[in-house]
């Protein structure tokens, strides 16, 4: 939301856009609201003359806002936005968690594709108002159906006309706040830094897992000295891994460094290893594995090898390092780097990570040895990390062993 943005210093405008993927002061709205519904009141009781029609009021927003508040809500609340916000002492971009706090309808936004179509992230930015970052995030999420049937695609080529619905999740907390949590620091400049993250550390906040993530670590440990483009909830991430996996991890301390390893993620030119424990032996002992990779139809939660323009285009590439008792131990390379990639492809040929919980069954064979262990996690480590350094342009390259739990199964399940 922007009040009287060209009003605001450089900084408090630097505020409002970082802030406003995160949270909307809903309060300081409906007071805002009120302040102008009562000098519009006030304003038409002296003016001589009719007084001007709300639909005529609504004529002169822009095209744009009557879109966003023709879209989201139908009456009540809307009506309300396109009157009141069209006054001359107020510049309001309307967005539609201001809306739901003032009445309008629960978290659902639901409205038509605008001529031209094109594009689905554009095309939705265009209709809903939220942000296109927005609302590729929010497709990555499963939260946007087109013509009632999920859509996750942002480069999908939707038609004018057609009607979607978008699932926005109530806004974030605030900025996630600095934790003396201890990290494995593999290296560290002065813009960027690369950890070895245990298995059990969530990356960043988000539901469920308000704090204790790296980021909190990494305020901490950087003393807020992080890239402001991954918003509050995120800074400097430019990349992440599961929780229940370990290894490298590489966070941007400045802006430069996260705009050039983000066009490196982007282009598949970091390179990247990971290391895993799989059931049985893969035949041939190496190979590739395409298949693209999107959110599971039958399972939101869950991603899976999907048709062809649904799903995001994916490959791993893999090699046998060692066979072992019912399982292998493997070397993942990816040229590309989608959600649960590794976990989905290996699964997909027969061979699911020992201890995953959710792309398969382990054998009843090492179920024993698992349990023996108190095992209880994938068996997945990101060994390698190569990329040019953002800022230097030399190339870089990490490698990090095989933690404890890992080395011990191995053991456990060799010949």
């Amino acid at each position: 939301m922007v009040i009287a943005q060209h009003a605001r210093p450089p900084f408090a405008r630097r505020t409002v856009r970082a802030q406003e993927h995160e949270r909307i002061d809903f309060e300081s709205a409906r007071r805002i609201g009120i302040d102008i519904a009562r000098r519009q009141e006030r304003h038409d009781a002296l003016r001589p003359g009719p007084i001007t029609p709300p639909f005529t009021l609504a004529l002169a927003l822009p095209r744009r806002a009557q879109q966003q508040a023709a879209a989201l809500v139908g009456r009540g609340a809307g009506r309300f936005a396109v009157e009141r916000f069209a006054h001359p002492s107020c510049h309001l971009d309307i967005h539609p968690q201001m809306l739901a706090s003032m009445g309008a309808s629960a978290n659902i936004l639901e409205g038509v594709i605008a001529p031209p179509g094109g594009r689905l992230d554009k095309a939705l930015a265009e209709a809903s108002g939220l942000s296109r970052e927005r609302v590729k995030a929010l497709l990555s999420e499963g939260r946007v159906t087109l013509a009632g049937k999920a859509a996750a695609q942002g480069s999908l080529k939707v038609a004018p006309g057609t009607p979607y619905a978008i699932d926005v999740p109530e806004a974030a907390p605030a900025a996630a706040a600095a934790q003396d949590i201890p990290l494995v620091v593999v290296h560290e400049d002065a813009d960027l830094i690369v950890i070895d993250k245990p298995a059990g550390l969530v990356v960043h906040p988000a539901a469920g897992n308000p704090d204790g993530t790296l980021v909190n670590a990494l305020l901490h440990h950087c003393r807020g000295q992080l890239s402001g483009i991954g918003g509050v909830a995120r800074p400097g991430i430019v990349h992440r891994i599961d929780k229940d996996t370990s290894g490298l991890l590489v966070v941007a301390k400045t802006d430069r460094a996260h705009e050039g390893l983000a066009a490196q993620f982007a282009d598949h030119s970091i390179e990247r290893a990971y290391n895993a424990v799989v059931a049985g032996r893969p035949i041939p002992m190496a190979g590739t594995v395409r298949g693209a990779i999107g959110r599971s139809s039958a399972n939101r939660k869950k991603m899976a090898i999907v048709e062809d323009g649904r799903g995001k285009h994916a490959v791993t590439h893999y090699r046998t390092l060692e066979t072992l008792a019912h399982a292998s131990l493997i070397e993942c390379r990816l040229e590309t780097g989608r959600t649960h990639q590794v976990r989905v492809h290996m699964s997909s040929i027969g061979h699911m990570l020992l201890g995953d919980p959710v792309y398969g069954r382990t054998p009843k064979a090492i179920r024993p040895i698992l349990s023996r262990l108190a095992f209880s996690r994938q068996a997945l480590h990101a060994a390698e990390l190569g990329f040019l350094h953002p800022v230097t342009g030399q190339m870089v390259r990490f490698s990090s062993p095989l933690p404890d739990d890992m080395r011990t199964l191995i053991d456990e399940l060799r010949l």
